[in-house]
């Protein structure tokens, strides 16, 4: 199959119509239905089911959505990066990464770096440690920045001199809220709303599990979550307390929420991670050496 097949196919299922979708492809409809029947052909599937107003994916055309449009955005990388190959440093840098401090520090890199070469373009995922991780793996990304409690054994690793704290995010008036801080004797037996990275026990390390001992595995979580903004809705309405780092929920004056953090103090480091075997654009060895120079 042709990348152009799988471009006509994602274009159909983004519209749910062969009719909108030839004509943003500017092509003619009996021309896309042949294109589509031909792919049918060949993975001898039915991709879509037709219905009186639009069509929608069949289980075996989703499955194939989610691999052509990582086909095809890779396919753009590759294109991207070919087409400046040869010239002075420009081009573009992929990063992921989660609601975290550590991205001021590969901000100002960023700024440093398009001073110089105003031609480089920087490119952000924003996901949880296992979106990141996956795009990573799958050549989508350059770089990752991972939060502790991560597994890194096969990712190369740069520690950013960043951290954050964990917390207890709260509504105001809530009795926690009264606390300078919040031990797990408070908590223990708490409606808590958890990021699933640190209920994940498979990791070699989990600084979170070991904060709370041998309580961890009675702790009752009513939600969780892998964006901590989402979070902050919950714990407005009353669901529960959220377990999350600092700055990252709007617990300002105006807010109806406070941050309250742990005791023992429990810090998370900032991790710059890539793939072993990755091969880097000019631009994207370019960000690597300058964050080395900054955070070594």
């Amino acid at each position: 199959m042709e990348l152009k097949t799988l471009q006509y196919f994602v274009r159909i299922a983004r519209e749910e119509s062969i009719t909108r979708a030839a004509n943003a492809l500017h092509i003619t409809q009996p021309t896309l239905s042949r294109q589509i029947k031909e792919l049918e052909k060949e993975l001898n599937v039915k991709l879509f089911k037709r219905s009186n107003h639009n069509i929608q994916l069949t289980d075996e055309g989703q499955l194939l959505k989610n691999r052509a449009e990582e086909l095809l955005e890779m396919s753009n990388k590759i294109q991207e990066e070919f087409k400046v190959i040869d010239r002075s440093i420009e081009g573009n840098v992929y990063i992921g990464c989660g609601e975290t401090k550590g991205m001021e520090v590969i901000a100002n890199i960023f700024k440093d770096i398009h001073n110089e070469h105003p031609n480089i373009q920087f490119h952000i995922y924003s996901g949880n440690a296992d979106d990141i991780a996956n795009r990573l793996d799958k050549g989508l990304l350059d770089f990752g920045i991972l939060i502790q409690p991560v597994s890194l054994n096969k990712y190369k690793t740069l520690y950013l001199p960043t951290s954050d704290h964990w917390g207890v995010v709260v509504k105001k008036g809530d009795p926690l809220s009264q606390n300078k801080y919040i031990t797990n004797k408070y908590i223990v037996d708490k409606p808590l709303i958890c990021s699933r990275q640190v209920l994940d026990t498979t990791l070699d390390k989990n600084d979170f599990a070991e904060w709370f001992g041998t309580q961890f595995d009675d702790l009752n979580i009513v939600s969780t979550f892998n964006l901590a903004y989402n979070a902050g809705w919950m714990v407005k309405a009353g669901l529960g307390y959220a377990i999350t780092l600092d700055n990252i929920i709007d617990t300002s004056t105006e807010s109806e929420l406070t941050f309250i953090p742990l005791k023992p103090k429990l810090v998370s480091k900032h991790n710059l991670v890539w793939r072993k075997d990755h091969t880097f654009s000019k631009a994207a060895q370019l960000f690597l050496d300058k964050t080395k120079a900054t955070c070594q």
